[in-house]
């Protein structure tokens, strides 16, 4: 009988203490990975003399070194479009079928904010700054090169080429939690600028500066893996 009792008793503890574990880990603990889809408007600028919304489809892969230090690998697809053959005075007008492919670190504000005692922090945490390096293949599939108001005037370029650029992005990232306090989907709402180390974007080789595409982006991701780990600090409040 006082064998059982002990046996109980010990069971009784582990079982306690088990939950006691899993209690103190809730609001700790997030998934290493995420994938995750989004669109974008962009918007280029170049040596066409008007600019042109157009839209592309991104696809992404997150290490998460920590839930606000993250490392991005990202694939778009999409047309970025500019100019006018008819109205402007240099006849330029170009759309391009473009992908790029890119790699960036991320920084949340979460990583270097105390958020606990405060509203404001706790919702500034997931604000964040990104930098990193891509590769845009440019496929020009429609330009205009003469103009029709100025006799003679003509731009070079070419209609395929391939250039590194430097991705700068800020954003938000809204976290929404699972019943385990982990971050298991996320809202992704971020402005991005690129700076093109070279003047191919738009199929024209003209002026003195390079070209660039701004980006308005929302995206949707979601943790991926059955094994998460723990942060040094809760991650909601």
């Amino acid at each position: 009988m006082i064998k059982l009792f002990q046996k109980t008793s010990l069971i009784t503890l582990i079982v306690c203490f088990s939950a006691f574990i899993a209690k103190a880990q809730l609001g700790y603990n997030y998934a290493q990975y995420d994938i995750g889809v989004g669109a974008g408007m962009n918007k280029v600028y170049g040596d066409a003399e008007t600019v042109t919304s157009t839209a592309s489809v991104h696809f992404n892969f997150t290490y998460n070194a920590t839930p606000y230090t993250n490392f991005v690998w990202e694939a778009q697809l999409g047309k970025l479009r500019g100019g006018d053959s008819v109205l402007t005075k240099s006849g330029r007008y170009f759309n391009n079928d473009f992908s790029a492919f890119i790699f960036r670190g991320q920084l949340q504000f979460g990583e270097f904010l105390d958020y606990s005692n405060s509203q404001f922090n706790n919702a500034l945490k997931n604000l964040y700054v990104s930098a990193g390096i891509g590769f845009v293949f440019n496929n020009i599939t429609q330009i205009s090169r003469t103009s029709e108001k100025v006799a003679g005037f003509y731009t070079d370029g070419e209609n395929k080429s391939k250039e590194p650029f430097v991705p700068l992005r800020v954003g938000y990232e809204l976290k929404l939690y699972n019943r385990y306090s982990q971050p298991s989907a996320k809202i992704d709402l971020a402005y991005g600028y690129n700076i093109i180390l070279g003047d191919g974007l738009d199929g024209f080789t003209a002026g003195t500066h390079n070209d660039a595409y701004s980006q308005i982006t929302l995206g949707v991701k979601f943790a991926i893996g059955s094994a998460s780990t723990s942060y040094r600090k809760q991650i909601t409040y």
